[in-house]
């Protein structure tokens, strides 16, 4: 039965317009009906939830109220303060099976507004049928598809046999430690007796859609360097900069090879080690901004780096250790698995 009602709700959800944040909509302006999938979406869009600062408590009781409409059950969970965790429950006509959850994420990565073509907290909907919003492919889309999903069922008057959960958790996208971690680890979660569960997936821009039964191991690594610090006239060995300069080559060369492996079609984007920097701090800063005569004597640069299912850890935390980061260049680093820090 497990595999039969997620068909029938991926089937449901196939129906639906959401996923690519695309419609197919006439060249004239859509007429902004309250009670429809689209308006609903846009509301839920337009709650700024991105970090980092995430407002949490109005999402939370706009998707209540959706729910409750639907007559299904809800619940607030709220293991660290202001981070809540929406629990939504649709009843099966037999409880005492496993149960199936379905999980999405309130919060989203920050948004540049100046780089915008519109607000992106505003929803905009063009004539063309395109949605502008931050969070709206990761993942608010798929949030609305759950709750719309569950809707056609009912109208359909579908009952399933398993009772459905879908959980809305906060903090995923800066690893899920207040969040995904300690619901799962809560007796809440344990009472759920789940039995399969359904995460988010990727949005489509056409018909076709998805189904991912695996996802890469984020790993978020800071390397960091140090060394004797002088003037910037001055040139000599080991310094806090050149250690890191270093080993910044050395990972670009492992991040070409495996660019290198897509590039020519014998792998997908997520069948490889994928890393790419993502932050870079070193100088003494100055009222003016950074004092240009003095070398530093600490650096450090920040990696997003993510391992498919198929790639070995030890060999990557090995090469970490003795190519990326050596301690005979004064090199250290920090590896972030699952939101924990292992040095």
């Amino acid at each position: 039965m497990v595999n039969a009602l997620t068909l029938a709700l991926l089937l449901t959800l196939a129906l639906l317009l959401l996923p690519s944040s695309r419609l197919s909509l006439a060249t004239s302006p859509p007429q902004q009906d309250p009670e429809t999938p689209i308006t609903r979406y846009q509301q839920y869009l337009r709650f700024n939830t991105a970090h980092p600062n995430p407002n949490y408590t109005a999402p939370v009781s706009f998707l209540t109220s959706l729910a409750q409409s639907l007559g299904l059950k809800t619940q607030t969970l709220e293991f660290i303060s202001n981070k809540p965790t929406l629990l939504i429950t649709w009843q099966g006509s037999n409880p005492s099976l496993p149960s199936l959850l379905f999980n999405s994420h309130l919060d989203s990565v920050p948004a540049e507004p100046s780089k915008w073509t519109h607000p992106p907290f505003s929803a905009t909907l063009t004539p063309e049928g395109n949605i502008f919003a931050r969070g709206a492919q990761d993942d608010k889309c798929i949030a609305i598809q759950y709750l719309e999903a569950i809707r056609n069922l009912k109208a359909r008057n579908f009952v399933p046999t398993r009772t459905l959960h879908i959980s809305f958790v906060p903090d995923e996208e800066i690893g899920g430690v207040d969040g995904a971690d300690k619901f799962v680890k809560s007796k809440e979660f344990k009472d759920l007796d789940v039995g399969f569960v359904l995460d988010e997936g990727l949005a489509s821009v056409n018909d076709e859609f998805r189904v991912f039964y695996a996802d890469r191991s984020p790993w978020n690594l800071i390397i960091k360097a140090k060394g004797v610090p002088g003037h910037g006239s001055r040139m000599y060995d080991n310094g806090a900069m050149e250690n890191l300069m270093d080993s910044i080559e050395v990972i670009n060369r492992f991040r070409d090879s495996q660019f290198d492996i897509v590039k020519a079609g014998k792998a997908a984007n997520s069948e490889v080690i994928s890393v790419n920097p993502v932050f870079l701090k070193a100088g003494i800063p100055s009222p003016t901004g950074f004092v240009m005569n003095m070398q530093p004597s600490e650096a450090e640069a920040g990696f997003d780096l993510r391992l498919p299912p198929t790639a070995d850890p030890d060999p990557m935390k090995k090469r970490i250790a003795e190519e990326w980061a050596p301690a005979v260049r004064n090199m250290t680093y920090e590896q972030r698995d699952g939101g924990h820090f292992v040095i």
